[in-house]
């Protein structure tokens, strides 16, 4: 079955694991590593506000209820699941697990595949482009409130929720704003090669993750990870995703939305974004602490990709089946005319 194969990023991710495994970044090297870093991100994020057009943010942003309903998804929904999930505890692995869990349920909507997704499966796309982009501007502000709120975790050095939050600006939605103003002189360029973003994304949050799991590897994570932890992870992040897929399709019944509307709601209110998460773990939490509390998110990562792939898939063939049947009523119409 197709979707069940690796997604390449997903093979990505499980080399640069296994580089810092076997060869982690230490000492000097790893202060250059966590310099390039962070200025791969910045890059990144640069490079998205630059690509955002604001024709497709007026186009979108009409559909209120549908994006309500999405930030309700990310920001109540997901986070009430988290916390359920860590208060039924129904396998005693780390708490540091559980933290991971509870941290990646609190992330913004990924952008990128998000918007990929909503496309193939002839979903609204102006609208998805619209609230995947507003859930990761809001995510800056409201994610590292979620996690002094809900968490009993806090960074190497004394912080409070709002240099936390400055900190997260200045890495990633200063260069977004930055990106985005630059757009009238650059947009062209960006357009011609938008190849160029998804090999930017890809090569920061490899970046973060071989920094992560090094600092990781260093304090010994592979001596407190085993194969059921792993099976849990992945289990864990299959009820988390399938739980949000349904309430979100249910939803979109309920409130009456189009079938390019309920597409929107599917794949940005049930997606959590890797390249937000990473980045900001390493400023919220300790340093030792981010390769163990990361992998929950890398795992759901990689379920959401194969999973929304698939769906998107469905709804593709099923476009295809009713285009085809509409054809073949017109054309029979033709021919009873002549």
């Amino acid at each position: 079955m197709g979707f069940l194969r690796l997604h390449p990023m997903m093979i990505k991710l499980i080399i640069t694991v296994l580089l810092a495994t076997f060869l982690p970044a230490r000492g000097g090297f790893a202060d250059s590593v966590e310099w390039l870093t962070t200025a791969a991100i910045a890059l990144l994020f640069f490079m998205h506000g630059a690509k955002l057009s604001r024709e497709k943010i007026i186009a979108g942003s009409s559909h209120w209820r549908l994006h309500l309903w999405i930030m309700c998804s990310t920001f109540v929904l997901f986070p009430i699941l988290g916390v359920l999930l860590v208060w039924w505890h129904p396998v005693n692995v780390g708490s540091e697990i559980y933290t991971g869990f509870l941290y990646l349920s609190i992330l913004p909507a990924t952008v990128q595949s998000a918007i990929a997704f909503t496309s193939m499966a002839g979903g609204n796309v102006a609208a998805a482009v619209c609230s995947a982009s507003a859930s990761s501007l809001l995510g800056v502000f409201i994610s590292p409130l979620l996690v002094n709120l809900v968490m009993n975790v806090h960074s190497d050095a004394p912080s409070n929720g709002l240099e936390q939050i400055g900190k997260i600006m200045l890495q990633l939605l200063v260069p977004f704003v930055v990106g985005h103003l630059s757009r009238r002189w650059i947009g062209g360029w960006v357009e011609r090669h938008r190849s160029l973003i998804g090999k930017t994304d890809q090569t920061s949050i490899l970046l973060v993750v071989y920094s992560a799991f090094s600092e990781a590897v260093v304090n010994g994570i592979w001596h407190r990870v085993g194969l059921d932890t792993l099976l849990w992870i992945l289990a864990g992040s299959l009820l988390l995703l399938f739980v949000a897929l349904a309430v979100n399709f249910g939803a979109a019944r309920l409130f009456g939305f189009k079938r390019a509307d309920e597409i929107v709601a599917l794949f940005c209110g049930s997606k959590k974004s890797l390249a937000n998460g990473v980045p900001m773990a390493n400023i919220l939490f300790p340093a030792a602490s981010v390769g163990m509390i990361v992998l929950p998110l890398m795992v759901f990562h990689q379920v959401q990709l194969m999973v929304c792939s698939f769906i998107a898939q469905r709804y593709k063939k099923t476009n295809e089946k009713v285009a085809a049947q509409h054809l073949a009523a017109a054309k029979a119409v033709v021919q009873s005319q002549k």
